[in-house]
């Protein structure tokens, strides 16, 4: 643990808000072990969003009038300056009251705090009993917002509507999550009272009737006026890929990079093929190794087993040689999502360590074989060195950040593409020196590549690559089809939050264009000096960063 800082009068404001984030927002608070609304849930009403934006602009102001007593202060303010005012832009731009997609929105939040909501004691599962029983509020408030959207006649894409529709009818399934969730109740070393589990029941119960609600209205209301077009737009786009970025970057530039790169992994992908299977195209190697019994895993039992055993591998070979990990941050958790919506991601401990960081794996219905060649790059990618890394490390160090700058303080091209520059990193060291996992590394790159092209080729109403018209979701389907090497129902899930996501997904591989910059400016800066464990650590102990910020406070370390 480095020196304890004397807070400045920026990092009792950044504290202030984040306190204030936990009040406006108890999903926030249980994700990053604030106390507090334990037993609630968000407020997505349109009132609740109008307060937030008071508070925001309150702060603003505050942070305007303050001088930055040395350089960590100085990166605060910019960070918060910049973070808020997206906020302020991405709220009047009406972005807010079409807020439905198929990974990160409300409708999938209002569930998802529950994988995260503490269950040990009883009176854990008092509270998440009373938090069931405000999902139907939650929802509510939500729906009002996006009817501001509709009688706007701005209302989310149809696409994305009718894929919340799906996922909303597994959750009010006869074995929806709810109806399990308390079913499977427990708590540790202690036997819930019966009174409790009838309660626990009857929560769930109206937690799915919420659900259902919420999905009465998507399919009744909400899907007859969704918008048709999917496309965002220019002005928009631009505002979102800023926002994601924490940077503006020249879109147009982005999109014939992003070919280039393209054909650059796909280049290198065809010499690794020649190395598994001589004479073997890409495709032909793959196939190969997908009848390879070896690297096979049946059953997501097996799957989670492999995920733990290759990410504590990683860790223990990491500590100490390109990294410092403090011993706090060793401890992640490989969890098996409970829902099967598709997609892989990550949560951050809590701000005590009592809760670690989890890798999750949502596996689609269906799907129960994988391979570990493709997958071992995506272990390095959520766990160590990628996202748990840099998530953990920050939350750390408390005696140098703000509550902001370490809890509060993300950025998707920031973390995002730290996650990709770690697995490049990986095979750098040769922790990807078997072709097999090299390939599955590259085949992630080419994904991330694609997706810069895809995204901004549909958002940006761009021509096709063949020349045949401007890109719609079936030339997309396709194209992701032929850039990645996933089961069918994975692509269309990825291709469907591409559509309704805009400027999230470029942010990785962009995101990691500027990460590898960065590292690359630094080192010719240190020259002989370059120590890249020091590069490292002084990176990530800066906290979530907009990539701007980034590369300022870098240029000065």
């Amino acid at each position: 643990m480095t020196e304890k800082r004397t807070p400045s009068e920026i990092d009792f404001l950044a504290n202030n808000w984040v306190e204030q984030l936990a009040a406006f927002y108890p999903s926030f608070a249980t994700d990053i072990g604030y106390p507090g609304g334990e037993g609630d849930m968000d407020d997505h009403s349109p009132e609740a969003l109008a307060k937030e934006q008071v508070a925001i602009k309150e702060v603003l102001a505050k942070l305007a009038a303050l001088e930055p007593q040395d350089q960590i202060d100085e990166v605060t303010k910019d960070a918060m300056t910049a973070s808020l005012s997206q906020e302020i832009q991405s709220y009047d731009s009406g972005l807010h009251f079409r807020n439905l997609n198929n990974i990160a929105s409300p409708a999938q939040g209002v569930r998802d705090i529950f994988d995260n909501s503490p269950t040990a004691t009883i009176k854990d599962w008092e509270n998440l009993a009373s938090r069931m029983r405000k999902v139907e509020s939650s929802l509510a408030g939500y729906i009002e917002t996006l009817r501001i959207g509709l009688n706007a006649h701005d209302a989310p894409a149809k696409r994305q509507v009718e894929a919340v529709i799906d996922q909303v009818r597994q959750i009010t399934a006869t074995d929806g999550f709810f109806r399990e969730f308390a079913k499977e109740a427990k708590a540790e070393n202690v036997e819930l009272p019966g009174q409790l589990l009838e309660d626990l029941a009857e929560a769930a119960e109206a937690a799915t009737d919420g659900y259902e609600k919420f999905g009465l209205f998507l399919e009744k209301e909400l899907l007859p006026g969704a918008t048709v077009e999917d496309a965002i737009g220019r002005e928009r786009y631009e505002l979102l890929s800023t926002r994601f970025l924490g940077t503006k970057v020249d879109l147009d530039e982005a999109y014939e990079w992003g070919k280039e790169e393209l054909a650059r992994v796909v280049a290198e992908q065809a010499l690794v093929a020649e190395q598994i299977l001589p004479g073997a195209s890409v495709e032909e190697a793959i196939a190969y190794l997908e009848k390879d019994p070896s690297t096979k895993l049946h059953g997501t039992k097996a799957l989670q087993e492999w995920m733990q055993q290759l990410s504590d591998a990683a860790v223990n070979a990491l500590s100490g040689s390109h990294f410092e990990i403090a011993e706090p941050i060793k401890k992640l958790e490989c969890m098996i999502a409970p829902t099967k919506h598709g997609g892989i991601y990550y949560t951050g401990p809590s701000d005590d360590f009592s809760r670690p960081g989890r890798m999750w794996w949502s596996v689609p219905v269906g799907v129960t074989e994988f391979d570990t060649w493709r997958e071992t790059t995506t272990v390095y990618h959520e766990g160590v060195p990628g996202h748990h890394l840099q998530v953990a490390q920050a939350t750390y160090v408390k005696e140098t950040l703000n509550a902001w700058r370490r809890l509060a303080s993300w950025t998707s091209g920031h973390g995002e593409g730290w996650a990709l520059y770690a697995e490049r990193l990986m095979d750098e060291l040769g922790y990807l020196d078997n072709p097999a996992d090299r390939l599955g590394m590259l085949d992630g790159q080419r994904m991330r590549a694609a997706r810069v092209v895809l995204d901004i080729g549909v958002h940006l109403g761009k021509p096709r690559l063949d020349g045949s018209g401007t890109w719609d979701f079936d030339y997309a389907l396709d194209f992701m089809g032929k850039n990645v090497n996933m089961s069918k129902e994975f692509v269309k899930f990825e291709v469907t939050r591409y559509f309704g996501w805009p400027g999230q997904a470029p942010s990785y591989k962009i995101g990691q264009r500027i990460w590898e910059q960065v590292r690359d400016d630094y080192a010719a800066k240190k020259g002989d000096d370059f120590d890249i464990k020091l590069f490292h650590k002084t990176a990530l102990n800066l906290g979530g960063l907009g990539l701007s910020t980034l590369q300022k406070a870098m240029a000065q370390a």
